[in-house]
């Protein structure tokens, strides 16, 4: 997966708008297929080599795909990607590095260990917009 070329135009309020989408299950997916329904490039992030687990939830449609995945990730391109590995999380900042959004939902602290934290990323691309979505924020007596 290069993400050079550009998507084609949709003519939506986000045309030409790069979002990095590291999200799982509802809430995140729900969020950025918004963002791609609006003309947003959105590039999804799965994890190698067991994609999202959402490709595995029932109901399923009569070709085997989930449903709800398909539902929450019309318009995305995807790539499966071992970010624990040095490979994996080189390849995901130089994803980043060229992405106008990048878009998570990992627990607290997890994306920073795995240097593609806001801080890291921003230092290489001080213009990204950078969005956690967690259950319970990132600090506050529950962050954790």
């Amino acid at each position: 997966m290069t993400w050079l070329d550009p998507a084609p135009s949709t003519g939506g309020a986000l045309d030409g708008v790069r979002v990095l989408d590291f999200t799982t299950l509802l809430p995140g997916p729900l969020a950025t297929v918004m963002l791609a329904e609006q003309g947003a490039d959105v590039l999804k992030v799965e994890r190698a080599p067991h994609r999202d687990e959402m490709r595995h939830m029932p109901p399923f449609a009569a070709d085997g795909s989930s449903i709800r995945f398909t539902l929450l990730n019309a318009g995305k391109r995807s790539v499966a990607l071992d970010l624990k590995s040095v490979a994996g999380a080189a390849r995901a900042r130089q994803l980043a590095a060229t992405a106008d959004v990048v878009v998570e939902g990992f627990r607290h602290g997890v994306m920073d260990r795995l240097g593609l934290g806001a801080g890291a990323l921003r230092d290489a691309h001080p213009g990204l917009v950078y969005c956690s979505i967690t259950g319970y924020g990132q600090d506050g007596p529950k962050a954790r």
